[in-house]
């Protein structure tokens, strides 16, 4: 199971089919956690639709990370400036996944066999198309100015 593991139940349900949902995001009240700084963007990137339409647009196969919690790390890695996924096999799993609120993140095969899921069709430029669209109505005179 890896360390930093205390789903077990559900982990091992995924890993035979048997997870029917994946699993729901548990935040706990923790100190000291690394990165912990990034926690503070994540209601800037729900505002701005990170998790908006992506069902419309991303199917994953199903296992123990849903979707929502796969858009959350991406989000979060990018934040935290980590220069490749390959490097995140130098980080601790358990720390990554107490920032998600699941017990550890994928590890780096599972998150680029996610991330292939998710970029096989145009699902990443239709997702985005969509939120432009959108943010573009919300404030069509500060489009028009980016037009310019």
């Amino acid at each position: 199971m890896g360390m930093g593991t205390r789903n077990v139940d559900a982990r091992l349900a995924a890993s035979i089919g048997q997870l029917e949902e994946p699993v729901v995001p548990d935040f706990q009240a923790r100190q000291d956690v690394p990165k912990g700084g990034v926690l503070f963007a994540l209601p800037a990137l729900l505002v701005t639709g990170l998790l908006k339409y992506s069902e419309n647009f991303f199917k994953l196969s199903k296992g123990y990370y849903g979707l929502d919690s796969l858009l959350i790390i991406l989000a979060f890695i990018a934040l935290v400036r980590v220069k490749s996924i390959e490097s995140l096999r130098y980080s601790a799993p358990g720390e990554w996944g107490k920032l998600i609120g699941l017990d550890r993140i994928p590890e780096v095969r599972t998150l680029r066999s996610k991330i292939k899921q998710l970029t096989q069709d145009e699902g990443p430029q239709q997702w985005s198309e969509a939120l432009c669209k959108e943010w573009m109505q919300s404030a069509p005179e500060q489009a028009s100015t980016l037009y310019m």
